[in-house]
């Protein structure tokens, strides 16, 4: 099926935030996390952007792949947000196309391509720079949707009750969103 925007979905244009502040891609108290902003796009569509530090490198001045791959995944399971669906990520097949220096804002697109019951299909490219710089990663993604208990079965108890305690309704709900 097409995917179809949740009508409470966030307007188009409207910064995302972090879903959870310990979150690796999008948290704010995460020191070396990539603080990964994302944006409400038109459809089911989002963008992102995240600039590479020196704490994000593998090779000498370069960004390692597992952080660029933890890009895409961030900017793909923000796409949950605008279906209004708690999701996980289930695959993810990443393409390196060209390295991406240390110090480089990397760009990222990504739409849900298609639904069926449970299961969510995405799609996301990076690019750096900006919207009409070069691609360095493409992703393409399968979430599956899970009930909140997923995360209450297998998450650290304190941080679970610290979540759910949250007395900021959307903050609650959204701590929820994207976790594998």
């Amino acid at each position: 099926m097409a995917p179809v925007r949740h009508p409470d979905a966030p307007a188009p244009g409207e910064l995302l935030g972090a879903h959870y502040e310990q979150c690796f891609g999008c948290g704010g108290e995460q020191a070396h996390g990539l603080h990964l902003a994302a944006r409400a796009g038109d459809g089911v569509s989002v963008t992102a952007e995240f600039t590479v530090r020196e704490a994000h490198q593998g090779a000498p001045g370069l960004a390692h792949g597992g952080v660029l791959a933890s890009a895409l995944d961030e900017t793909l399971g923000s796409l949950n947000w605008l279906l209004r669906t708690i999701a996980v990520t289930g695959r993810l097949e990443t393409e390196f196309v060209r390295p991406v220096p240390v110090g480089t804002l990397l760009y990222l697109e990504a739409e849900v391509t298609a639904v069926a019951r449970r299961k969510i299909y995405s799609t996301a490219t990076g690019r750096i720079g900006g919207p009409d710089g070069p691609v360095a990663v493409r992703a393409e993604a399968l979430f599956i949707e899970v009930r909140v208990e997923h995360f209450i079965d297998n998450g650290r108890p304190e941080e679970i009750r610290a979540a759910m305690s949250d007395p900021d309704q959307v903050r609650r709900a959204r701590a929820f969103e994207v976790n594998p």
